[in-house]
């Protein structure tokens, strides 16, 4: 897949979080019932992926079931356990040919057995691949991945492993989920919505954001270039001072 011309190489993103919005309003506004939405969104997350490999991008993590999805009807929740078990059947072989390692992050234990047990073949099976970090956010919350960090620290303290001066943020991040990847370059959340929805809180305290109206399923390879545009026109500096002049 062509490079766009008027990107910069040296300026593209190493690591990409999509929060993946507007699959129901894209079905709906079709006259189709909300799973269809689902159904064209999992196509959508697919192509984006091909993307960023092809164009040098490192890691996308995609927030597909967050903890207060649980709350949508039975029959909906149902349905994205199944897409996300069926999508992994059908797509691994090739994920894995491709050099693409998958990760899942979130409270995996209360899934599906058959869900669980294909996403941990999933996992194995990739987990020496290079090409590029694919990683899908399952009954994730990141108040409750910061809890849980929490208490794991706690519990050492508590065991006399560690005293509470050792506490400091690294130690924190090497009891979230994410240990293993690099905090988002560039998170991109579509359908016009403008939050965070509990996703990667601690992770993105540098992270540029882009809001794009257009719904998920739509998302096409135009609207990530129009992303990745924006991105590199933002001046990214991490809390520090530029100098006003230079030597």
């Amino acid at each position: 897949m062509n490079f766009p011309h008027d990107l910069n190489p040296e300026k593209i993103p190493q690591h990409v979080a999509v929060i993946m919005d507007g699959n129901g309003r894209w079905a709906t506004s079709r006259g189709l019932p909300r799973i269809a939405g689902h159904r064209q969104g999992a196509k959508t997350l697919k192509q984006l992926l091909r993307y960023c490999k092809d164009w040098g991008i490192k890691a996308l993590t995609a927030y597909a079931f967050s903890t207060e999805n649980w709350q949508r009807p039975i029959e909906e929740v149902d349905f994205l356990m199944r897409l996300i078990e069926r999508f992994l059947r059908r797509e691994l072989a090739q994920m894995h040919q491709e050099g693409i390692k998958i990760s899942f992050i979130g409270d995996l234990s209360a899934l599906p057995p058959s869900l669980q047990k294909q996403i941990a073949h999933s996992m194995i099976e990739t987990s020496n691949n290079q090409a590029i970090h694919f990683t899908l956010a399952v009954n994730y919350g990141s108040r409750n991945e910061i809890t849980r960090a929490c208490r794991q620290v706690a519990e050492l303290v508590e065991q006399g492993k560690i005293n509470a001066a050792a506490v400091n943020e690294t130690l924190i991040e090497q009891h979230l989920y994410t240990v293993d990847t690099p905090a988002p370059d560039l998170l991109i959340r579509t359908s016009g919505e403008m939050r965070l929805s509990n996703f990667l809180l601690w992770q993105m305290a540098y992270t540029e954001m882009y809001f794009a109206d257009v719904l998920w399923p739509d998302f096409d390879q135009e609207a990530f270039h129009q992303a990745l545009l924006s991105y590199q026109q933002r001046d990214r500096r991490f809390g520090k001072v530029k100098p006003l002049f230079s030597a």
